[in-house]
């Protein structure tokens, strides 16, 4: 599943998100709690797989029309929701074992037991689907996120400033397209990296944003003589 960006696709070992695989990710700060941008990482990669998509929620607060802004409509998800973080293992686990699904996404708050995460990993690979498992915690340092995990990759996923659009407004952030913080913490067969990528949307369009390091500086305007 690339990313069809090729400086991240180059640090996945794959050329791409594995399949067939469990994928964990969570937010960073506040958004730990809410986990708004992982869900929307998770929507627009599946979204670009064939098939029907399992959602499992603990809360009810998943808003349909953003998972159809990154291109997965509300008619291609199931959704399914229990207040029990077993019962969401338990569902993904299950909807792991059909074949025909495009992945299935479990939004868990509390801790995930080495073993809970071996059997998603296992029933990921036995069936090709892939799964993603989004953290919530009400703790945005939760000691339970830094446990060890079966998964293949492990992501943090966090919303960030966007830029100002008019060059004549620079102190004016905020009005751009929506950006991300992209870290990959842990993944097998590869290293850690950081990138910051730029509107997701329906079309599969994203570009990562390039460092101001990497850039020319503007030149100076100075006033011209009258």
């Amino acid at each position: 599943m690339p990313f069809g960006l090729p400086v991240i696709d180059a640090a996945l070992p794959s050329g791409g998100l594995a399949l067939g695989a469990l994928h964990e990710a969570w937010g960073a700060g506040p958004q730990v709690e809410h986990g708004t941008a992982v869900s929307l990482l998770a929507a627009w990669l599946l979204a670009r797989v064939p098939g029907e998509v399992v959602w499992v929620m603990q809360q009810r607060d998943l808003y349909p029309p953003a998972l159809a802004a990154v291109g997965l409509p509300p008619e291609r998800v199931l959704f399914v929701h229990t207040r029990n973080p077993k019962l969401v293992l338990l569902v993904m686990e299950e909807g792991l074992r059909h074949a025909g699904l495009a992945g299935v996404v479990g939004e868990l708050s509390g801790p995930l037991s080495l073993t809970a995460s071996r059997r998603l990993q296992l029933a990921a690979e036995m069936s090709g689907v892939t799964a993603f498992l989004v953290r919530r915690s009400r703790r945005f340092d939760d000691p339970v996120l830094a446990q060890p995990s079966a998964a293949a990759t492990r992501w943090r996923v966090a919303s960030v400033p966007s830029a100002p659009p008019l060059p004549d407004s620079p102190d004016t952030p905020g009005l751009g397209p929506p950006r991300w913080r992209l870290d990959l913490l842990r993944c097998r067969g590869g290293e850690p990296h950081s990138w910051t990528l730029e509107a997701f949307d329906a079309t599969g369009r994203c570009r990562v944003v390039p460092d101001l390091g990497d850039r020319p500086a503007a030149p100076e305007r100075r006033p011209t003589a009258a």
